[in-house]
């Protein structure tokens, strides 16, 4: 018989993309349990199974801390001895043939983990969360003409004033809610034909946080055709990061972003993703998919694999600048075949960084939540003169702006525009085994196509035909990497 065994990816997941929303969220359901004196049981809800490559599983817990797990059949069958709840030490007799000590380890290491709890119907506690995250608009202008882009691009510059009214303002919302971090995306247009104002105001944010005892994080969200060796280094000594929008390679990309003047950008993209790589700053690939670009999604997935970059896969969202482009709409079955033979690549070179967060658009495996995205929640928008909005792609419907003594507030009571609801007050996501990782989906892009925010994704079908194979694909790499400490936590017993 195998010794109980279980392995984990104990490292939070940060990766960033273009999107409003957090790729960790915030709002985190989970549950604690003391084992020494309660009685033991699995939860009431369901923990999904998936098969691995025998003898293994990957397990997942939407209300655990640790969200998936890889068990072999000895400690698979220890979990399984308490489908009927009862104190620890009793569960030894009914597994005669496993070592006693070893199934009481293995029993607390899984209470540990969240997968055994103290009662039968685990109610979910939601966490505070800890980051307040601000958009700063910092331009309208941008070089490139993207066809799902949401702006106009007029020339319309943030001034240095503006903003740093725009970090006083969410210091001072982070100060008056607790949050312990702020991190701030430099969004544009395109952010790096305004890098000394990025550069000045990130110095200006690492001043306060220092100054008010609070993390800082800041990422650059750019096209990748501006990239030089001077840029590179400065981000690098502000301990900035870097997102490079890469939807295909070659004229695949092209289908979606050109220049102003129609000239192809994927050599530029390419070219400055290697630059980057070259000299240690890694960048995080955002992927956009529609049905122009699915096809070519594999080969883009292998080569951005090659280069050990961490990536996003985020579909395409109709705005009223880009519905024009009927070509560009989901197609359920082209969009799932695509990702499929997509994830095909991925088995085949399983990457050392967790996968939950990034495979499957705006859902995240990593950790369970009740919203979709920090909109409303966690989340301020600063344009370009200040004011401020609940989502970036809907910056017209400003509700505070940069004297507002706290813009949080104001956007976490607005009941106008944009309704980012938990995911229990959404038709069709109740009683659904994935709720609390989709979250019922964009909320921007369900009433576009429904009219309403209190339903399920118009993209469901999606959803739920590629989280399986997001979880089998995570339980791999996990195995993949089992004798590697820095990827994954391991119990021997």
């Amino acid at each position: 018989m195998d010794i109980p065994m279980a392995l984990w990816d104990p490292h939070r997941y940060d990766e960033d993309d273009d999107c409003a929303c957090e790729q960790v969220h915030d709002d985190v359901l989970f549950s604690q349990v003391d084992c020494a004196y309660t009685p033991l049981g699995v939860p009431a809800h369901p923990i999904i199974e998936i098969p691995l490559n025998k003898p293994y599983v990957a397990l997942h817990n939407p209300h655990a801390p640790q969200s998936l797990i890889v068990l072999n059949e000895a400690s698979r069958q220890v979990l399984h001895a308490f489908e009927q709840p009862q104190p620890i030490q009793s569960v030894t007799s009914r597994l005669p043939e496993l070592n006693a000590g070893q199934v009481l380890q293995t029993a607390r290491q899984l209470a540990q983990l969240g997968f055994l709890v103290a009662e039968e119907d685990c109610a979910p506690v939601q966490a505070p969360p800890v980051t307040l995250t601000s958009w700063l608009h910092l331009t309208d202008r941008c070089n490139l003409r993207c066809d799902y882009c949401y702006l106009p691009h007029v020339r319309e510059d943030m001034t240095l004033e503006t903003g740093r009214a725009a970090i006083d303002a969410t210091f001072l919302s982070a100060r008056t809610h607790g949050f312990r971090e702020v991190k701030f995306k430099y969004s544009g247009g395109e952010p790096l034909l305004r890098f000394p104002l990025v550069a000045e105001l990130h110095q200006y944010a690492q001043n306060l946080a220092d100054q008010h005892g609070l993390s800082l994080d800041g990422v650059v969200l750019s096209n990748g055709t501006l990239l030089t060796e001077s840029l590179i280094s400065t981000l690098q000594s502000l301990g900035l990061r870097l997102m490079i929008s890469l939807d295909g390679l070659g004229e695949l990309h092209d289908r979606h972003r050109r220049y102003a003047s129609g000239r192809r950008s994927s050599a530029d993209v390419v070219e400055s993703i290697e630059l980057a790589l070259a000299h240690g700053l890694t960048p995080n690939i955002s992927i956009t998919i529609s049905p122009r670009t699915i096809d070519g999604l594999p080969e883009v997935i292998a080569w951005v694999l090659e280069r050990d970059s961490p990536f996003s896969l985020n579909f395409y969202r109709e705005n009223g600048l880009s519905a024009c482009h009927a070509d560009m709409r989901l197609d359920e079955e082209r969009i799932i075949n695509g990702m499929l033979a997509a994830y095909k690549v991925i088995e085949a070179s399983l990457p050392r960084h967790g996968l939950l967060p990034s495979l499957v658009d705006r859902a995240n495996l990593a950790s369970p939540h009740l919203r979709t995205c920090g909109v409303g929640e966690n989340y301020l928008v600063f344009d370009s003169r200040g004011r401020v909005s609940k989502c970036q792609m809907r910056m017209a419907e400003t509700v505070a702006d940069v004297s507002t003594p706290d813009p949080l507030a104001v956007v976490r009571a607005d009941r106008t525009g944009i309704q980012n609801l938990p995911v229990e007050e959404k038709e069709g996501c109740r009683d659904c085994q994935w709720r609390y990782w989709c979250a019922g989906g964009c909320p921007l892009e369900t009433y576009r196509v429904t009219g309403q925010y209190d339903v399920k994704s118009p993209h469901c079908t999606i959803y739920q035909s590629l989280f399986p194979e997001v979880l089998r694909l995570e339980g791999l790499r996990l195995l993949k990497y089992q004798d590697d400490p820095q990827v994954v936590q391991k119990i021997v017993l």
